[in-house]
């Protein structure tokens, strides 16, 4: 029998540097999506255009998000940013450590190869 975890994500937040500073040093995924777009995907629509991670605490999420936040580091994220309310919610990579014995980077493909299975594609931002 295979052997799952359930995985609880943070409330979502507006993608706003107010909402940050609580993320500061702390590792893991981080999943972006508009307030009221939804993108047409292969198969379905989805609001989520984006799945990133932090594998160290010195580019922590907060570091991350802060980026995309100023369209240094994804200009299709900063468009959307422009036309729609941009959320995000996360995964604490620290709480998983117990249950999930694989790297942090794994996770992230899992996530992506799930969001392909499911939608067709990668989410939109993620320039694959």
């Amino acid at each position: 029998m295979e052997e799952s975890i359930k995985i609880f994500f943070d409330n979502p937040k507006l993608l706003a540097t107010d909402n940050l500073n609580i993320l500061q040093g702390i590792t893991g995924l981080y999943f972006i999506f508009t307030q009221s777009i939804d993108i047409q995907y292969p198969f379905e629509k989805s609001k989520l255009i984006y799945i990133g991670m932090s594998e160290k605490r010195t580019t922590s999420i907060k570091k991350r998000l802060s980026g995309h936040l100023d369209g240094i580091s994804n200009v299709g994220l900063r468009n959307y940013g422009k036309v729609d309310t941009l959320f995000f919610t996360y995964i604490n990579f620290d709480i998983l450590k117990e249950m999930w014995n694989l790297k942090v980077e794994d996770l992230e493909t899992y996530f992506l190869h799930s969001f392909v299975k499911e939608y067709g594609v990668s989410p939109i931002c993620n320039n694959k």
